[in-house]
């Protein structure tokens, strides 16, 4: 196994564990079952807000790369002629 998949790995067995720990204490909180369930809809709603703030992140930053990649390409062909009519 490489490392990133270990990396992987290793977060995605903290995140069960940490819903798990996250829903126990949920179910044990002395409070009532429709405060549970708020507070439940509130950790899954963040949850996918943070799930789609780090995929806008990192489709930007792809975005970016391949801008950059495009515009490096399109530089150095305009250099190549340039050089090459001379």
């Amino acid at each position: 196994m490489s490392p990133n998949q270990t990396y992987i790995l290793f977060n995605a067995a903290s995140v069960v564990v940490a819903y798990f720990m996250l829903a126990l204490s949920l179910w044990l909180a002395p409070v009532d079952l429709s405060t549970k369930g708020y507070w439940g809809m509130g950790v899954l709603l963040l949850t996918g807000a943070l799930v789609n703030l780090v995929k806008y992140r990192m489709d930007d930053r792809l975005a970016a790369e391949l801008t950059a990649k495009i515009e490096k390409a399109r530089n150095e062909k305009l250099l190549s002629e340039y050089v090459g009519k001379e």
